[in-house]
């Protein structure tokens, strides 16, 4: 068999690592060994973070809705309940951007819900 020097290979995977790594702080974006194991943290945080940020987008729609309820004199666990009896079938997402843009509209679906 004929040898196969991996020079260019192993140099060209660690360059990518550390394009990965540009913009971290100290030895994790220039010396190879740190910058790996900064990847792995980081790359576990971002899934984790993926998933909170989700979450917390929520939380804003909540606080959103809560507040133009609370301008009307409502309450928003009792508006959500409406909602679910009268079966209209609006997400969270929806009503937050009615509620900030369209306070018009908002006001229509709280006298139907209540």
């Amino acid at each position: 068999m004929t040898r196969v020097k991996r020079g260019t290979i192993a140099h060209k995977r660690r360059k990518n690592l550390l394009k990965q790594t540009k913009g971290f702080k100290y030895s994790r974006k220039s010396k190879y060994r740190s910058a790996k194991e900064a990847t792995l943290h980081a790359g576990t945080h971002a899934f984790k973070d993926r998933k909170v940020k989700k979450r917390e987008i929520r939380k804003l729609w909540q606080i959103k809705i809560n507040a133009a309820l609370k301008a009307e004199g409502f309450n928003y666990n009792q508006f959500i309940k409406g909602l679910r009896d009268k079966k209209i079938a609006v997400d969270r997402k929806i009503l937050a951007e009615l509620a900030e843009k369209q306070p018009s509209v908002f006001k229509e679906i709280i006298k139907e819900a209540f």
